[in-house]
């Protein structure tokens, strides 16, 4: 169908009064076949405008999940911070934070393990907050309970067990990490015990509160200053973020 773009103006002109003021509901019938008509045609000739318009709605989406996210840090700093469900590894008294929220099965977590240790290793001055957040199935909850029994039973131990899980072959499970837990120097029988006496639920609830807060749907999931980082972002990222903390208080100066 050729495009008559003389009659399409004149449509678009014709209508435009009528419209400023008034809904579409307000429109009779030949204006808003005449309106669809020339919407349909300006954007089959020009059709990138789509991909502006999708652009354009993901910026939009971007900056209230932005502002959302900030707004949710603001008023949750102590539970993200300092949660009495959470323990800190590589410097406690470090001068910048960095929270992750992960799941013991979570692939991205596994590879990002690494980059962490570097930042740890290279940078004394960091405290690394470990929020539990089981995602991915029954076995990273069962994996993640008997983690919190560790936690409980011999905290000094922690550490030592979390990057064992992270850095295993195969799936994390509750055998897996009874297993993990045992070659640390802790029974099954109390693992076991303080799990039935003190399950994690209240720890994952606050986690899964605070991610949907955050806007948090994946693992890994950082939070660093003021910023929430999804993803496994890369040491430099890592490191990069960690020095704008102290250069200018926040994670993008």
């Amino acid at each position: 169908m050729a495009l008559n773009f003389k009659r399409i103006a004149s449509a678009g002109v014709a209508l435009l009064p009528a419209l400023m003021p008034l809904p579409v509901a307000a429109l009779d019938e030949t204006q808003k076949k005449e309106f669809g008509e020339f919407i349909r045609e300006y954007l089959i000739a020009n059709p990138e405008i789509m991909l502006e318009v999708q652009d354009a709605l993901q910026k939009k989406q971007d900056e209230i999940r932005q502002k959302r996210s900030a707004e949710a840090l603001s008023t949750n700093q102590d539970a993200i911070f300092n949660s009495a469900y959470d323990l800190a590894i590589g410097n406690p008294k470090g001068d910048v934070t960095v929270v992750e929220f992960f799941d013991y099965n979570c692939g991205y977590c596994r590879r990002a393990h690494a980059d962490m240790e570097a930042v740890l290793e290279e940078d004394k001055n960091v405290r690394y907050v470990l929020k539990e957040f089981p995602i991915l199935g029954p076995d990273s909850e069962a994996a993640h309970k008997v983690s919190d029994a560790v936690r409980k039973l011999s905290p000094e131990k922690y550490g030592d067990f979390f990057r064992a899980m992270m850095t295993q072959d195969g799936r994390a499970s509750e055998d897996s990490a009874i297993a993990i837990a045992g070659e640390l120097g802790l029974s099954e029988d109390k693992v076991r015990a303080k799990m039935a006496e003190s399950p994690n639920t209240e720890q994952v609830q606050e986690a899964y509160q605070l991610a949907t807060s955050l806007g948090i749907t994946g693992t890994p999931s950082y939070v660093i200053g003021n910023e929430t980082v999804p993803g496994a972002v890369g040491k430099e990222a890592l490191v990069a973020k960690v020095g704008n903390v102290r250069a200018c208080g926040k994670a993008t100066c």
